[in-house]
């Protein structure tokens, strides 16, 4: 088999994924497991958090542990924009992805500037900074006890209001957001913008040379997390009707981190795979044990030790031995004692 049998394999597997993610709302409830409906909803949301780590460390080498302060700027926008402006859901998607954004130019204009722990030590403060003004400003923030609102609507023209009341609704709006942001996440990546971010990931000096803007890209990367953080913070809220500074914390930004290196990082939907693996697993363990979390780190240290790149390294690996092309049988050796064919031609020949 050749590289392009291997081609049609993933782009059949992804439309596998398709189908079955399109699937989920209307065979799950059937077989009794609609509770899952809502996991797998989780799950598409937090993946994003996790793309979000994926852009910055797998594809600039920038590990950054702040990412739950854009999830938090996100999710704040979204309810305050419903709250005070009585806005619906693209509108309230909008405000916190914007919220997002310009939050993470501020904090990406003074962070790419540094790098390796370094970068990763600043990304924790500016989130610590802004976690303790959320939960001390009460009156903006609702702290702790967060805020809530009603589910705003999707769809309200020509006398037909859709809202994310409807269980169909909220997850085919989550699904869709979530499929065009790893949509453009992948033109991203494979753009010249996708190809300088390579380069800044193996050799920033080397990148210098050749006349790339090192900083620059690094902020550009930042900013497109930043926006991808904003982006599920705000689904987030949508999908709880709820806000807390809770979330703003750097423990939501490890969790990313582990989902995206469990996943494969540097590879488009290996932070899609980490996070259902560890959700779905959490969700079965903790029916049957209280202290789930130590499964769920055992398994983290299974997949790391066994697979250091990730599921989607596990399956790229499999479906490059599978469409290897098989080398041909070699020929058999002459044998050097054999006499030639010369000298059994000629009488008394040696």
């Amino acid at each position: 088999m050749s590289g392009g049998a291997a081609a049609w394999i993933g782009r059949g597997g992804l439309a596998l994924l398709g189908a079955a993610l399109l699937a989920v709302p209307f065979v799950l409830p059937e077989l009794g497991y609609g509770f899952w409906v809502n996991i797998v909803t989780e799950i598409l949301i937090w993946s994003l958090l996790a793309a979000s780590v994926n852009l910055l460390f797998g594809y600039v080498g920038l590990l950054s542990f702040g990412q739950a302060l854009f999830f938090g700027f996100g999710m704040y926008g979204a309810t305050l924009a419903v709250i005070h402006w009585e806005a619906g859901f693209w509108t309230g998607l909008l405000a916190g992805t914007l919220a997002a954004t310009a939050m993470a130019a501020v904090a990406g204009a003074l962070a790419v500037r540094l790098t390796w722990h370094y970068f990763a030590i600043i990304t924790v403060v500016f989130s610590l900074i802004f976690y303790f003004a959320a939960m001390s400003n009460k009156t903006l923030t609702g702290g702790d006890d967060g805020l809530s609102f009603s589910a705003p609507a999707v769809f309200d023209m020509a006398g037909v209001t859709v809202t994310l009341a409807d269980p169909l609704a909220q997850y085919f709006s989550v699904l869709g957001v979530v499929a065009a942001c790893y949509a453009i996440m992948g033109v991203v990546v494979r753009s010249p913008l996708g190809l300088a971010f390579a380069a800044v990931r193996e050799n920033d000096r080397r990148a210098r040379l050749i006349g790339i803007d090192v900083y620059r890209t690094r902020l550009v990367a930042f900013v497109l997390a930043g926006a991808l953080a904003g982006v599920s913070g705000a689904l987030f809220a949508f999908f709880g009707r709820y806000a807390s500074a809770s979330y703003m914390v750097y423990h939501v930004s490890g969790e990313a981190v582990v989902w995206a290196i469990v996943g494969g990082i540097g590879t488009l939907l290996g932070p899609l795979f980490g996070t259902a693996l560890l959700i779905v697993f959490r969700e079965l363990v903790s029916t049957v044990w209280e202290n789930y979390l130590f499964a769920v780190g055992g398994l983290t240290v299974l997949v790391v030790m066994f697979a250091p790149l990730g599921l989607a390294g596990l399956w790229r690996g499999a479906l490059g031995r599978l469409t290897a092309p098989r080398a041909a049988p070699a020929e058999a050796p002459a044998d050097p004692v054999a006499p030639s064919a010369d000298a059994r031609a000629v009488p008394g020949g040696r």
